[in-house]
């Protein structure tokens, strides 16, 4: 069985216009202007549209370098010395 789209088994547009809505995708157009671009219905769009950006994800979740629970402390950033108060509620110092 030889498919039309290798994209997707069930599609019934060719490559080429998913290849332009992905191209359109890309360029940060909105689904509307790729639709009126591709000549493709919207809807069409927004479910390429989504598919993209669910495949995005799972690859930024693959490589995400922290996961499960992460402890974080506190710390104090700004001049090591600055003349006044000292410690915790010095003058200059900013809590991160």
């Amino acid at each position: 069985m030889v498919w039309k789209n290798r994209y997707s088994k069930s599609s019934k547009l060719s490559e080429d216009a998913i290849r332009a809505v992905v191209k359109s995708f890309a360029a940060d157009l909105t689904a509307l202007q790729a639709a009126q671009i591709c000549r493709v219905n919207r809807n069409t769009v927004n479910r390429i549209y989504r598919g993209l950006r669910e495949r995005i994800f799972t690859a930024c979740e693959a490589q995400r370098p922290l996961f499960g629970v992460v402890e974080v402390d506190e710390s104090f950033f700004g001049a090591r010395r600055v003349k006044g108060k000292r410690g915790r509620g010095a003058y200059g110092k900013t809590v991160v």
